[in-house]
């Protein structure tokens, strides 16, 4: 089987495409993974081929970027170039727009964020008229999917609450190699991993809170946005943007790992800390309460002194911070690559072996 697939080279889906094509390589089919946006940097061409993926790159701007409807017309040509020349079994789109395509394959489309799921969690209302050729574009290629997936129930209800109803919804968790991120020697340190201005991580209510705490908060992720302008801190140390292996080795050391985000479908990173043995402290939103369960502290994402004072407590109680780091692992177990691309494969074998749409609900427990 040969799967067509889409990604962009920023933050999470880029994580999540090369390790789905990498595991589905493992497994005998073949991945095309068709890069937009931002070049791939030359570390992530070096892990690309060590993953055995046949890399194709673009630079056409990312759907929901500003004045892009050009680029992505101009990447729906350059795409169904790559399919004719490789007539893939699955077109598997990390992206909305491009499903409503001729395509000659069944499409899967996956949910990873959206501006209108985004806008609703971030700033608590529709996103504006400005926004509505997007919205139609997203709900184009909904339409046009064989299949359409979601990290999350939450992310696939609040997809369906802004676009009307998803005949062909599925969820299936993300998932990362445990062997990458192992526990060290723990050290008197929270951590935390972002974009320090993004509204959605929500980076600045932690740097709120991080006043008056005895120990140190150390945030990975760059500390300049687009326009260089640099974010406001004073209590959080900025580690800029680090490379995974050494994000993985700051994580093995931090005794806890902190997401106070407002929007977060699912939330890669949080797997990755509690791999490395941290304790984590969530914010109380439905999709990471349904990823964590009772493995994780939950406070009010913008309410500093609720996590100022769960930050104190584990620091207070060091015996109940190590019995939630152990149980956190014991839950980030589920959530491998390994059972993210069997289920993936699943899918890909039924609408296959359909020839079209997947109807009806499906839910891969985790």
């Amino acid at each position: 089987m040969t799967i067509l697939m889409t990604t962009d080279t920023i933050g999470g889906v880029w994580t999540y495409a090369l390790d789905l094509a990498a595991a589905l390589d493992r497994h005998g089919l073949r991945v095309v993974l068709a890069t937009m946006g931002p070049l791939p940097t030359h570390e992530q061409r070096r892990k690309a081929a060590e993953a055995g993926v046949e890399l194709h790159e673009s630079d056409f701007r990312l759907e929901w970027m500003p004045a892009a409807a050009d680029d992505v017309a101009g990447a729906g040509e350059w795409l169904l170039e790559l399919n004719r020349h490789f007539q893939p079994d699955i077109v598997h789109l990390n992206g909305y727009a491009h499903a409503a395509l001729r395509w000659e394959a069944p499409v899967v489309v996956v949910a990873h964020s959206c501006v209108c799921t985004w806008w609703q969690a971030v700033r608590g209302e529709a996103a504006p008229a400005s926004w509505d050729a997007y919205r139609a574009a997203v709900r184009e290629g909904l339409e046009a999917a064989a299949a359409v997936v979601a990290p999350t129930e939450a992310m696939l209800t609040a997809l369906q609450e802004a676009h009307g109803a998803v005949d062909t919804g599925h969820v299936i968790p993300n998932g990362r190699d445990g062997t990458a991120f192992l526990a060290g020697e723990k050290q008197p340190l929270v951590m935390t991993a972002g974009r320090m201005w993004d509204e959605a991580k929500n980076l600045q209510t932690i740097e709120a809170a991080a006043a008056h705490l005895p120990w140190p908060v150390y945030v990975a992720g760059p500390d300049h946005c687009e326009d260089r302008h640099k974010a406001r801190t004073r209590h959080v140390h900025c580690l800029g943007s680090l490379p995974s292996t050494r994000v993985a080795e700051w994580m093995s050391r931090a005794s806890i790992y902190v997401l106070p985000a407002r929007y977060e479908p699912f939330g890669l990173s949080v797997v990755e800390a509690a791999l490395s043995g941290c304790a984590l402290i969530l914010a109380d939103i439905a999709s990471l309460r349904e990823v964590w369960g009772d493995a994780a502290c939950y406070v009010d994402a913008n309410d500093a002194r609720a996590l100022r004072r769960a930050i104190r407590r584990y620091i207070d109680e060091p015996a109940l911070m190590r019995r939630m780091a152990r149980r956190a692992r014991r839950r980030a177990r589920r959530y491998t690559t390994e059972a993210m691309a069997q289920r993936y494969m699943e899918l890909y074998e039924t609408i296959h072996r359909r020839g079209g749409r997947m109807e009806g609900a499906y839910s891969c427990e985790s």
